[in-house]
């Protein structure tokens, strides 16, 4: 096995931890390596293509003895190519209690990215319909914020869930390209097994592609590999402890039958409301026909499928308890706690009050779906208030790291994470507008996503 050159940082995994650190390390002029399980091929916007990064049974969907079906997208960008770029806060006072102030970091993401809610003419008929039915009867449902360029977006586009074909929506994969613009390089379909350790101290890691092991060298090691990936790679490398007690922020659609066809073709979460006291979020999330079919199908709907255009629908996502494990292979051992099934349940019946108040028939749930797993790697546990795990020089960087459950989408919080994490790595912070040299010492000028 024939070593490779070394470098300053390796970055495993490209989601939003892995790539703004990979981003956040280059404008320091840092040499990075990323290295991506998946591939990295042009975002195209289609089921086929997102089935092939997220829907493949045992390795981006994974399913639960109590079968609720969790999906991951592994693919430059990680999952937030085919998140619905909804910006909740980063819970502070969460971070603040854990020794992490967040706040420079998040100041300088406002002005950095797009963060604004939905437009009206942007906002689709069904969230339209659903916010008015919300408000009639008393409820807080207001616009939600998205890192998404407006000016980027066509009206009636359904394409958030398959991948924003147009740029409008930012994804982990805008960072790396900026990465890759300064000198960066990027292994895809690499799947990093583990860290190499000498006297204590993380020098590589080592992986595996086209069937054969590699070594890359580096003096830091970030792993950004997600919620699953990362416990993986960190108890293959000696951290026993990591894999457990964690969140996968359980969910369930909500859908209903109206007499008119109003469209079926818009960008999901425009509109909703967080119920902190009952621990969960409820928001609408018009889908694309085939994961209509297949939602539908799964619960023995087929009377259904032919209502997409007249389909109403809810999200219910709830804080769940931590609890579980990830198996050495990679499989999930978590089930829903009765507490959980009842937050599921209080937001199930005030979804169904909604739907029927705007008009709905015909009112269904789907099974049990989860998104972004985390809490498997927590802060003041398996890494420190640095990110940084017993073994120096290695750290880790996505959502894994998250001290508890939260019930709401990471990606603002891991942004901000990646940011703090390069800046300890680094020293020094690089503000947007500032001349930064570049790999061959030439000066680029930093400029926001979705600037003119």
């Amino acid at each position: 096995m024939k070593p490779s050159p070394k470098t300053d940082v390796i970055v495993v995994g490209t989601g939003p931890g892995g790539a703004t650190v990979a981003r956040e390390m280059t404008r320091r002029n840092q040499a990075v390596l990323m290295l991506e399980w998946g591939g990295n091929q042009a975002i195209k916007g289609t089921m086929p293509q997102f089935a092939r990064a997220a829907a493949i049974p045992g390795r981006s969907f994974l399913m639960t003895p109590d079968l609720c079906g969790m999906i991951r997208g592994i693919t430059t960008g990680g999952s937030s190519v085919f998140y619905y770029a909804t910006a909740f806060d980063p819970p502070l006072e969460t971070f603040d209690a854990c020794g992490i102030d967040l706040r420079a970091e998040v100041d300088e993401i406002r002005s950095e990215l797009p963060m604004q809610p939905l437009s009206d003419d942007l906002m689709g008929p069904m969230a339209h319909r659903m916010m008015a039915s919300a408000r009639d009867l008393g409820y807080n449902w207001q616009k939600l914020p998205k890192f998404i360029d407006q000016d980027k977006c066509r009206p009636d586009c359904f394409r958030c869930n398959y991948g924003c074909p147009e740029g409008a929506k930012w994804s982990g994969r805008m960072f790396v390209d900026e990465a890759l613009q300064r000198d960066a390089r990027l292994i895809k379909r690499a799947r990093v097994e583990r860290v190499i350790v000498e006297n204590g101290n993380a020098v590589g890691v080592e992986y595996r592609r086209k069937g054969k092991v590699q070594r890359v060298y580096a003096d830091t090691v970030v792993l950004s590999a997600g919620g699953i990936g990362s416990p993986l790679i960190l108890r293959a490398s000696g951290i026993k402890d990591a894999g457990y007690d964690f969140f996968f922020d359980p969910l369930i659609s909500v859908m209903g039958t109206i007499d008119e066809a109003v469209g079926g073709h818009e960008i999901p979460m425009a509109g909703g409301m967080h119920v902190e006291e009952d621990g969960y979020v409820m928001t609408d999330m018009t889908l694309p026909w085939s994961l209509h079919a297949v939602l539908n199908t799964a619960v023995g709907r087929i009377d259904q499928l032919h209502t997409h255009p007249k389909t109403l629908q809810i999200m219910i996502k709830i804080k769940d308890q931590l609890g579980g494990r990830i198996t050495d292979t990679g499989g999930i051992r978590k089930r829903l706690s009765e507490a959980d099934k009842v937050k599921i349940f209080k937001g199930y019946a005030r979804a169904r009050e909604i739907l029927a108040h705007a008009g709905a028939r015909s009112i269904h749930r789907s099974t049990y779906l989860a998104a972004h797993p985390g809490g498997t790697a927590k802060i003041n546990d398996v890494v420190d208030t640095d990110l940084k795990t017993a073994i120096d020089n290695l750290y880790v960087c996505d959502c894994s790291v998250m001290p508890e459950a939260w019930g709401l989408p990471p990606t603002f919080s891991l942004i901000a994470l990646g940011k703090r994490l390069a800046k300890h790595l680094a020293g020094g912070s690089v503000r947007q507008g500032e001349a930064v040299k570049g790999p061959a010492g030439e000066v680029n000028q930093i400029h926001a996503f979705g600037s003119r």
